[in-house]
């Protein structure tokens, strides 16, 4: 994956429509447009090769529209100049996270000292429940 032609890649052919917002901003809510509302085309997505871009697509594929399309809205602050720098931001994390690929768990046994252990706590866990029946 290259970083930065990603990046370029996302400023360059990422569309925003900007909308009224709810939510902070007093007086201005109802006057300024301050919600983004980003659509990038994944094909347009450059700087990934063909297994990231499989990988991608499987990851993604909730917020992939059938026109091929990422969307994401935000309306987190006042100003939509800081909604642009979030929304692109926010993309570009959301396409890297997709990326990393998980470690492959090594499964172990558990050890002798736990496995004693387990034993000690299940008999004392026993004599409280004995313990607990009608005194003769």
């Amino acid at each position: 994956m290259n970083r930065t032609k990603l990046h370029e890649s996302i400023i360059n052919n990422s569309q925003m429509t900007f909308a009224r917002s709810g939510g902070n901003g007093g007086q201005n809510v109802n006057k300024v447009n301050t919600k983004v509302h980003l659509v990038l085309p994944v094909t347009a997505i450059d700087g990934l090769t063909d297994a990231e871009m499989i990988r991608f697509r499987t990851k993604l594929a909730t917020i992939i529209n059938k026109e091929d399309c990422l969307f994401i809205d935000v309306d987190d602050e006042c100003y939509q100049e800081r909604n642009r720098e979030i929304s692109l931001s926010r993309l570009e994390a959301r396409i890297v996270r997709a990326l990393i690929v998980p470690k492959k768990r090594i499964k172990t046994k558990p050890t002798l000292a736990s496995k004693e252990r387990k034993l000690k706590l299940k008999k004392i866990r026993s004599e409280i429940k004995k313990n607990r029946g009608k005194i003769i």
